[in-house]
């Protein structure tokens, strides 16, 4: 059996990892040059490690499911990147960082990693600038910073409502760069099918060229996972339609455990669900919670009447508007991390406060008036404007807050037709990052050697919950400043080992198992589609496995989902062919992974007899309905080994040691 063993250096926090650095053994240029490194994903994690490892010397294959680097999913992230720089001067410093990141993570994150991550974050910054990425800055020229929730600092680093593009790009010219040195053999238009073990170490994949449907095999002397997280599992979520837990599900089933499934984050402030057809949901940036106020009526018959399309916001009084999150949290207001906001919405929704015109009236608003007028009035003093009529001080604020958010709003309005600058937003939670993910130890190695995870595939950074604008950072620091040095330990042994070769009967009888699945699929008469089987999968996970959990849907998920994956295998019907670009062939092995996650997700649910963070069980909750932790049964890492069925799945756990941080029950009033 494999033991957990997390590998944390010992002494001090502050000196683990440059005393690790230090202590850990290195290739040299030359020997570099003689080892391969597979690295599947091209978002900020996989293409910051690939174009440090081609950096460093290294022979990269990079791979990604999209026709180019630029499109993985990191590009969606807006509101920014956190680094514990202090520029603003108002307290901010890398145990800060390190405090929140622990906290806001519901005190379920391993202290050596966060630290580690709080500590090179500045580093980060300085890496992107120089790569010219375009941060905002302030009058004086120097970089801007902005606060996010679950903290009471201005530590996020921003370009406009589109900072995860501008990173990407920054990631990407760094990769393009040896790409053209011919140090990263970029494979677009690829997918990663499954992971090949040579003598118990990681030593290659079988992957499908996804244009012209070739199986093809390659080697290397180390595999990095980088492919992000799980969220559509549950079908919506603000995840790109095409994201998937695939690559990080094949390597659990060779052998790789998958820690904390049930750690899910559902953000708070998305564009509501508008009807059954649509396909995925829109993300509206937490950096608007910096000058948006969450409301929503506080009379229900005024609710009612906005559902009924009889009233407006605007025509609400402000002595009629409940501002809950400043009421329940005077401390942080519309600040609190994401999972407390998230249920606070659910709350008013639920006792009828909704302002949404769907069913259920699931909506509150995001408003921005009183930001407009405050910044509209500032700009008119300091233009000397001291006549100026409110709607000079409007029409003023308005473009100090389209400077800071305008492509936001452009985006909203288009999905929306509402114009934000005239009327509140409607906002509410929808499924966003994962917090689980494969289990790794202290140098990212995943329990199969040689094999590695970075970025959102693993679990190591964000607790039960994770902080605004930490995804970057994490994602980049894995990439950047950790990977790098952690996996020359591993390849030291590596430098007289040669190519490996892709015709050991591993590659041959992993090839095999994915053209018997693929064929499967082809050659299965069923009569209903994928989707139909996400779409089922996604509204039990949603309903049962979502905001709110309890043990009685817990269970009933299971059975349910055991159910659908029955009929999946027996009635899925997969049109076209294997010999070319087949979209519901690629969907039908993501969907089938899926159908598998989603069983143990709620099986982790049920197990963890707690609230933490983003998993929040309704029986273990204060009369105030805040998250009610069991820190003596379950301050630990939930790590499950394959074993073939998700029910059949063993548990090992590591158990959590805070020795820097007190462990305390969460308040954010």
């Amino acid at each position: 059996m494999t033991k957990l063993d997390a590998k944390i250096p010992e002494g001090p926090i502050a000196e683990k990892w440059t005393k690790h650095k230090n202590n850990i053994r290195l290739v040299n240029p030359a020997n570099k040059r003689l080892i391969d490194v597979i690295v599947v994903g091209t978002g900020l994690a996989g293409g910051s490690a690939a174009a440090t490892l081609a950096e460093l010397g290294y022979n990269v294959k990079a791979f990604c499911y999209q026709d180019s680097p630029r499109r993985a999913h990191s590009i969606a992230a807006q509101g920014g990147i956190n680094a514990a720089k202090n520029y603003q001067g108002d307290g901010d410093s890398t145990y800060r960082l390190f405090y929140d990141t622990v906290k806001g993570g519901d005190y379920r994150s391993r202290e050596a990693n966060v630290y580690r991550l709080a500590e090179v974050s500045a580093n980060i910054i300085d890496q992107c600038v120089a790569q010219g990425v375009p941060f905002a800055r302030d009058y004086g020229g120097l970089l801007d910073n902005r606060s996010f929730g679950g903290v009471q600092v201005s530590r996020t680093f921003y370009a406009k409502g589109q900072t995860g593009q501008q990173l990407l790009l920054g990631c990407y010219s760094a990769m393009s760069r040896q790409i053209g040195k011919g140090k990263i053999k970029m494979y677009n238009r690829h997918e990663m099918l499954d992971l090949v073990i040579v003598n118990g170490k990681a030593r290659g994949i079988i992957a499908r060229n996804l244009v012209t449907g070739e199986i093809e095999r390659h080697s290397a002397h180390a595999v990095v996972i980088a492919s992000g997280g799980y969220g559509n599992v549950f079908f919506l979520s603000t995840n790109a339609m095409g994201s998937n837990a695939s690559a990080a599900w094949k390597i659990h089933k060779k052998g790789a455990f998958f820690a904390n499934p049930c750690y899910t984050q559902i953000h708070p402030t998305c564009i509501p669900q508008h009807g059954d057809q649509q396909s995925k949901l829109t993300l509206m940036s937490e950096s608007l919670r910096n000058d948006g106020r969450i409301w929503v009526p506080k009379k229900k018959e005024d609710a009612e009447a906005i559902r009924a399309g009889k009233l407006k916001p605007t025509q609400i009084a402000e002595e009629d508007r409940d501002y809950y999150l400043e009421r329940r949290y005077p401390s942080f207001g519309n600040l609190v991390p994401r999972d407390v906001a998230s249920r606070a919405a659910k709350e008013r929704c639920d006792a009828g406060y909704g302002v949404g015109t769907n069913e259920t009236g699931e909506a509150v608003y995001l408003d921005f008036s009183s930001a407009i007028m405050r910044y509209g009035q500032e700009t008119a003093n300091v233009k000397g404007y001291h006549n100026a009529s409110q709607e000079e001080i409007r029409k003023l604020g308005e473009e100090v807050v389209e400077k800071k958010y305008g492509n936001l709003f452009q985006m909203y309005e288009k999905i929306t037709a509402d114009n934000p600058y005239k009327t509140p937003m409607k906002i509410y939670p929808a499924v966003h990052y994962t917090m689980g993910g494969i289990w790794v130890d202290y140098n990212l190695m995943t329990t199969i050697e040689g094999c590695y995870a970075v970025g959102e595939a693993n679990f190591s950074d964000h607790g039960a919950n994770r902080l605004g604008a930490s995804a970057l950072m994490q994602g980049l620091a894995d990439g950047y400043f950790v990977l790098p040095y952690t996996i020359g330990d591993y390849l030291a042994d590596d430098i007289r080992t040669g190519a490996i070769s892709t015709d050991l009967p591993e590659f041959e009888e992993a090839e095999n198992a994915v053209r018997e699945r693929i064929d499967f699929f082809l050659n299965n008469k069923g009569s209903k589609s994928v989707d139909h089987f996400h779409k089922r999968l996604g509204k039990v996970m949603w309903n049962k496995v979502g905001m709110a959990r309890n043990a009685q849907g817990l269970k009933e998920a299971i059975e349910e989902i055991k159910q659908i994956r029955e009929e999946f295998w027996k009635d899925v019907r997969v049109p076209g062919s294997g010999n070319g670009m087949n979209l519901e062939l690629e969907k039908a092995g993501r969907v089938a992974d899926f159908l598998e996650l989603g069983e143990l997700f709620a099986r982790d649910g049920l197990l963890r007899e707690e609230s933490c963070g983003g998993h929040y069980r309704e029986e273990h909750s204060t009369e105030e309905g805040e998250a009610e932790r069991d820190d003596a049964n379950f301050t630990h890492v939930s790590a499950w080994e394959y074993k073939g069925d998700p029910s059949d799945a063993v548990l090992h756990q590591e158990a959590l040691k805070y020795e820097n941080i007190e462990l305390k029950t969460r308040s954010y009033k």
